[in-house]
């Protein structure tokens, strides 16, 4: 693995994320390149440092300068199986090279990794994918545009419907605070745990949201609506590149009421580009879903996402698709649990997700 395809000519190594020296080296080329979020090495090892899933990745060198990066989470899970996944928790990912030939055998590289390291999948959340690999656009699409100059505008480029709930809110008697105390991310915790258990999904370890909080001390908040009463929706959010990407975002029941998460993300509208950026990621929705819907209703149009796989030969690929038939009894149960349980049990179950 470790050995160059011919004498002087291009190396694939398997990173050390460990050695503080690499994983400079590849942020530095992450950074050149205009990668994304989810390619940084810190990305990938605030996930291992929130649930244990290992990072790794594979680089492409030539002349000992970095030309082609993979980074990759493996995944294991008892339920759902292994797999190397493109990025862990991440909603992209992949390939960063401009060498067609490289990036290709960066993906032939990670299939000969996963074989030697039982690991049955490999999943690919954009950037280049071999011919030979499935793929698919159907499934999600990503919704993201230029943020206005300044508040009125902001308001006025939200569509009718949304913009009259943002007014119903700022006339609400609602309070709005942006932090990364201890507080904001017990406030926040609770409010996307009640979420996602409303969903039927089994919530992710408060130690991941910490670990990215942590990883990202400059680059990340948590911004929370609250009532006179107690919070009432939160999303963290990361800063990257100039644009502003709520990422874990939460309501309560009183929230739908009193619009609190129509609120909450016009607040990180105007709070974002106080910071300086300049465009709002709202990130990936399934096709059609209500959060799909949910976002096109702003105002932003959405952009399918390609998405790859390779799964080992005679070895089934996991699905984790919650829209899959077999899956809605599990999230119908789960849904009846009572919240206190789902919160203890839910982390042991979505820390194999990835």
């Amino acid at each position: 693995m470790n050995a160059p395809l011919h004498p002087l000519a291009t190396q694939y190594v398997v990173a050390d994320l460990n050695d503080p020296g690499e994983c400079a080296r590849i942020e530095g080329f992450v950074r050149e390149c205009g990668g994304s979020l989810f390619q940084r090495p810190q990305w990938l090892r605030a996930v291992e440092a929130g649930t244990g899933q290992k990072a790794t990745g594979i680089i492409a060198e030539r002349l000992g300068a970095i030309i082609g990066w993979l980074p990759l989470s493996s995944i294991a899970s008892p339920l759902f199986g292994r797999a190397l996944v493109s990025s862990g928790f991440g909603v992209g990912g992949g390939v960063l090279s401009d060498d067609g030939q490289v990036a290709c055998e960066l993906c032939r590289m990670a299939e000969e990794l996963a074989s030697r390291t039982s690991h049955s999948t490999i999943e690919l959340r954009g950037g280049a994918i071999p011919p030979d690999w499935r793929t698919w656009s159907d499934r999600h699409a990503n919704f993201s545009a230029d943020l206005a100059g300044d508040d009125e505008a902001q308001l006025l480029w939200v569509q009718r419907k949304q913009r009259a709930d943002i007014r119903k809110s700022l006339d609400a008697d609602l309070a709005v605070t942006t932090g990364r105390d201890r507080a904001d991310r017990a406030a926040h915790y609770a409010l996307y745990a009640q979420s996602v258990h409303s969903l039927g999904t089994p919530v992710f370890p408060s130690s991941l949201f910490d670990a990215m909080l942590d990883a990202f001390p400059d680059n990340s908040d948590i911004l929370t609506v609250h009532s006179p009463d107690s919070p009432v929706a939160s999303v963290l959010s990361f800063y990257h590149q100039g644009t502003v990407m709520p990422f874990w975002g939460g309501g309560s029941f009183a929230a739908r009421a009193l619009k609190a998460n129509e609120r909450m993300y016009f607040e990180l509208m105007l709070h974002a580009r106080r910071r300086g950026m300049s465009r709002f990621d709202f990130g990936r929705s399934k096709t059609g879903s209500g959060p799909f819907n949910y976002k096109k209703n702003w105002g932003f149009e959405p952009q399918p996402l390609t998405y790859g796989m390779w799964n080992a030969p005679d070895r089934e690929p996991r699905d984790l698709d919650p829209t899959d038939a077999s899956y809605s009894a599990k999230i119908a149960l789960w849904k009846k649990l009572p919240l206190p349980l789902a919160n203890l049990i839910g982390p042991h179950i979505a820390r194999g997700l990835g």
